[in-house]
Parts: structure tokens; sequence; C-alpha cells
């Protein structure tokens, strides 16, 4: 399954949600969820308020992965990880979408979407422990530092970004440097320090059907 790159409001109206898959715009008027009640591609028709106990954990899972941008063959190995892990299976599965790289760039504010983080690290713009990497997926570890390739253009990029993010706290598990550009990974994140409207148990379930 190729990724998806159609509007990504239709998959807010989907999830009945705001994934905030636009960053901090869509807090505006202009959000599509807040305009429309219908569900995406069905005009005048309602979304249904009835739902299987299947369908509510289907929805739950699509809602995961879309916040993370992740596919499902990718998503389907993470819970495969976090299965075999010791520990509560749902819990693991947060914290490993949370160590991707791309989402710990929007966590830093140095994007204004997790869509725009993954552009930044698919360039080859972010530097771990000295070593560029170029791979969206990228597991950060305990200890890691991260700091954004010199580029001027990118520079005022990600300062733009945090001056309009300014707002938005960081994750006690990270610390950042603003003025260098970069940040350290403190420790793995726990499921306390993960704030996204998520009910893991229900994926876990869909997997153990």
């Amino acid at each position: 399954m190729a990724r998806y790159t159609g509007p990504v409001c239709k998959l807010c109206r989907r999830e009945r949600i705001k994934l905030f898959l636009k960053g901090e715009r869509c807090n505006t008027g202009k959000c599509s969820i807040t305009r429309r009640k219908n569900a995406p591609g069905a005009k005048a028709v309602p979304m249904r308020k009835k739902q299987s106990n299947y369908g509510i954990q289907l929805r739950e899972k699509q809602k995961l992965k879309r916040i993370y941008g992740v596919l499902e063959k990718q998503f389907k190995i993470y819970f495969m990880k976090a299965e075999k892990q010791k520990g509560i299976t749902g819990n693991n599965l947060l914290i490993f979408l949370e160590r991707r790289l791309d989402n710990i760039v929007y966590h830093l504010n140095w994007a204004a979407s997790r869509s725009q983080a993954r552009q930044l690290v698919k360039h080859g713009l972010l530097i771990v422990n000295n070593k560029r990497v170029n791979i969206p997926s990228f597991l950060a570890k305990s200890g890691d530092e991260i700091k954004i390739k010199e580029n001027s253009n990118i520079d005022k990029l990600v300062k733009d970004s945090v001056k309009s993010r300014g707002q938005k706290s960081i994750p006690s598990w990270l610390v950042v440097d603003n003025k260098r550009i970069s940040a350290k990974v403190l420790r793995f994140p726990e499921r306390e320090d993960i704030s996204i409207p998520i009910n893991e148990q229900l994926v876990v379930e869909l997997y153990s059907r």
C-alpha cells in the first residue's frame, strides 16, 4: 500500500477527531472537521453513530497509524516487536512510535508537523551522534545527540518553526538547545509522556483476534 497523498483533512473527518496532521494550523477556524459533520465522500450523509467492537478497534488503529504517518506493514512490525518485549504491549507500541526520529524532530518544534519533520529527515538534514541519518523511522536511544546539518536556509526554517510553536512544550524525555539547534534524548519516553488521544488497548485487542 502506497503512502496517502490526498487531502489530510479527510483523514481527520474519517476518524472524527483532529489528528493535527498539519500541525498547529489545525487549531484555526478553517479546520474541516469543525465545518463538516459528514464522512468524506458521502455528501449530506451523517457519520454512523453505531459501530461494532471490531469497527471501534479498527478506527483506533487507523487513528494511531495516521497520527505517526506509518504504513500498515511497518506498523505491524512495531506491534510484533512490542509484543515480544517485557511490559505492557500497548505501552511498548507507543514508545516505539514516539522514538521515531521524525516524531522527535516534531516534538522539538523544529518542524510544523510530523510530515514536515519526515521531509527534513529524508533530505539528510539530521545528524545523530555526528552521523547523517535520512531514515524517518530511525529509533533514537537514551543519550543520542541530535542536531540539524548546517544550512542557512534550513536554519531559518527551523527557527521560524520554533518561533511559531514557542508555546508547545518539549517532552521531559528530551532536552533542546534552540540556539545551537541541537537536542539530546535523556531517556526512553513513558506512557505518561504521551498525550495523544489514543486507547492503545483497543489496538492490542484488534491484533489479538
